[in-house]
């Protein structure tokens, strides 16, 4: 199977406050490259925010923009790419609107949702968070809320249960932006 899993941490509840991003990219079922930067939000971070992924205004002051970040992934949102995030309505989201906010057209790409999947192949668990389900796949997650850590974890999650139910069992679950 062949995919990017991507995760965002944001500066605040607005999804257009990435602060950071990673994307691993995944060619058959194996991870081939890893992609992670902090981005400065220009927009203050909230306490609830920082305690959770630890990254201060003070990390992203010279990082780069959502928009100066974009020509450097831009090449890998093809269309016909799939996409996969934990929860990727929030990550879509947080791309949506962090490429608005420069007037950037978001691109076009699939996408399937390992909080999904998990739910559907997991049922038994008490929980589909990312660490429950990676827990229970024997999926490393070294730092929870570190946004290269959660993707790693959620490709793979992705690349287990493609592994144990196979491709038929996901395409169900696929979905165009």
């Amino acid at each position: 199977m062949n995919f990017i899993a991507m995760d965002f941490e944001t500066a605040n509840r607005h999804p257009e406050s990435a602060c950071s991003l990673a994307l691993v990219m995944v060619r058959n079922n194996q991870i081939v490259d890893r992609f992670y930067t902090v981005i400065n939000p220009q927009m203050p971070f909230d306490a609830r925010n920082i305690q959770i992924h630890d990254i201060t205004a003070e990390d992203v002051k010279d990082a780069p923009t959502m928009a100066e970040v974009w020509p450097k992934i831009k090449a890998l949102y093809q269309p016909g790419m799939l996409v996969t995030a934990h929860n990727a309505r929030f990550d879509t989201n947080v791309m949506r609107q962090s490429l608005a906010r420069y007037d950037i057209p978001e691109p076009h790409y699939f996408v399937i949702d390992t909080l999904q999947t998990s739910k559907l192949f997991e049922p038994q668990l008490p929980n589909h968070k990312l660490d429950t389900v990676s827990k229970a796949l024997n999926v490393e997650l070294w730092h929870h809320h570190n946004a290269l850590s959660d993707s790693e974890a959620c490709a793979g999650i992705l690349i287990a249960q493609n592994e144990k139910y196979g491709d038929e069992a996901l395409k169900g679950l696929v979905y165009q932006i």
